[in-house]
């Protein structure tokens, strides 16, 4: 098994070389949380995400999901959960019309099987993964159990991807899984924390080391994660960043990458 500070070994190999024509962007987003707090907040940010998803798609070469896109995902053989139609509309939408767009699970969606690659045409993504975008390299991932520290989450993780645990679970009911998968969202970190609450940690940021270390050992011009729930855009060495994408409950940001510069922006404020 790869350890924490080493890339799966199908990143070496590129899992996509993208060529990006003049005009054209590469664009990364995470943690969007759907789900939660509430229903009313969770539609009004679902509504301003498929905003953002019809302001980028023109000039869109790729869109990047980066994890945690919903608040608690899990594929029943033949039920999904409840909800999310827009996005999902969109995102077929978006795929139909040769789009590609990429999904990397996250903490929160990690029970993502085969529905969103056969309904959707959407590759699925479950660990750090590089990718030459124009004539830049980068590495992707959602962020989660990598660098140092944070063995019980570690720990917790190797168990919840175990099939084991995903055949236990699908065994409940729908009805009790999600009334179970609701009630452990509503004490989540990011449904009960306060926007400024995460603080950036300077040396102690665990995806910067966990970038410093990979960078030590191969070059890769970007890195771009997700999780953190902090929008952070730091140096890595003399020649690469690290960027953290942040979360769309309270900051709204995403990046954009023109062939020439990584971006980190916000949308509508």
């Amino acid at each position: 098994m790869p350890s924490d500070l080493t890339p799966s070994p199908s990143a070496t190999d590129f899992a996509l070389t993208l060529p990006l024509p003049p005009g054209k962007s590469v664009y990364f987003a995470s943690d969007f949380h759907l789900g939660v707090p509430d229903l009313p907040g969770s539609r009004a940010r679902e509504q301003k995400i498929v905003r953002w998803l019809d302001h980028v798609a023109p000039t869109a070469a790729a869109i990047f999901l980066v994890g945690d896109i919903f608040d608690f995902w899990f594929e029943y053989r033949y039920t999904i959960p409840k909800g999310f139609v827009r996005l999902l509309g969109k995102l077929a939408e978006l795929s139909d019309a040769g789009l590609p767009i990429l999904f990397f699970t996250g903490n929160h969606d990690m029970w993502m099987f085969g529905y969103f690659t056969e309904e959707l045409s959407v590759n699925i993504y479950r660990s750090p993964h590089a990718f030459r975008l124009g004539d830049k390299t980068f590495l992707v991932g959602h962020g989660d159990g990598l660098g140092p520290g944070d063995r019980r989450y570690k720990v917790i993780k190797r168990v919840f991807r175990s099939p084991a645990a995903q055949w236990l679970f699908a065994r409940l009911h729908p009805n009790l899984g999600m009334g179970i998968a609701r009630a452990w969202s509503r004490s989540s970190r990011l449904a009960n924390n306060k926007k400024g609450e995460d603080q950036f940690l300077g040396e102690d940021e665990w995806l910067w080391a966990y970038c410093r270390e990979v960078e030590a050992r191969r070059h890769h011009d970007y890195y771009v994660f997700g999780h953190r729930h902090l929008p952070l855009d730091l140096p890595v060495g003399d020649a690469a960043r690290y960027v953290n994408l942040g979360e769309w409950v309270h900051h709204c940001t995403y990046a954009r990458f023109d062939g020439t510069q990584l971006a980190l922006l916000a949308f509508e404020g």
